[in-house]
């Protein structure tokens, strides 16, 4: 993950000075979140009949969720959620000093995966799957712009469980876009989205409640 400046083709207008630089959004489904240099979409509810607190459940019961060490600006950190790497065989992954091995696919999250590539129209060989036990837990500014996602990656984001506050900051002109993911919700970052924005979870001391994401990925060979 790095922060650097880029130089995106289409720059969103810079807020005056002395106004609150983002712009609160909940969408209907398929609504573009990114006003420019890129793409995200959210799906409000992309299971069909399926109930997300029975799928939350079999994932808290039977996903070997671990505690990660980060290295962040030369120091160590225990990650402030819980993760778990699945994937095809040979799909490893690289951030913040951390290498993840996956594990098989299950049944249960292999579906999952038909129904995020069936949303996202992109094929996926690996899910990272955070676990945030509250509103304490919480991911920081950072972008999914690992070497091994390759230079325009489709990420596939699914939420289950506590509904939790979801920002997109622009690079260059620091506009953040702000939406809620209730459970059952699929946001589809792809394009320019890496290079020219970053995201974050930030952290929500009146949640009280456990969240899950997986986001869904390609590994290149």
């Amino acid at each position: 993950m790095y922060l650097c400046m880029v130089q995106c083709p289409h720059l969103v207008n810079t807020p005056h000075i002395g106004e609150e630089p983002a712009m609160s959004l909940f969408a209907v489904n398929g609504h573009e979140l990114l006003p420019a240099d890129g793409s995200a979409k959210l799906y409000e509810w992309v299971l069909g009949d399926t109930d997300p607190s029975v799928v939350m459940q079999e994932l808290l019961d039977s996903v070997p969720w671990a505690s990660q060490t980060i290295t962040m600006f030369g120091k160590q950190y225990e990650e402030p959620r819980r993760t778990a790497w699945f994937g095809d065989e040979g799909a490893s992954y690289t951030y913040s000093g951390i290498t993840m091995t996956p594990h098989p696919w299950t049944p249960l999250l292999q579906s999952l995966r038909d129904v995020c590539e069936q949303n996202s129209g992109s094929a996926f060989n690996s899910v990272l799957l955070n676990l945030y036990r509250d509103g304490n837990d919480k991911m920081g500014w950072h972008a999914d712009d690992e070497p091994e996602l390759g230079t325009e990656p489709v990420i596939a984001s699914l939420s289950l469980g506590a509904t939790r506050k979801f920002r997109f900051r622009h690079r260059v002109t620091k506009e953040v876009v702000e939406c809620e993911l209730p459970t059952g919700s699929l946001v589809v970052m792809s394009g320019l989205s890496q290079k020219c924005w970053v995201h974050e979870v930030p952290r929500q001391k009146r949640v009280n409640t456990p969240r899950i994401n997986l986001t869904f990925r390609k590994i290149q060979s």
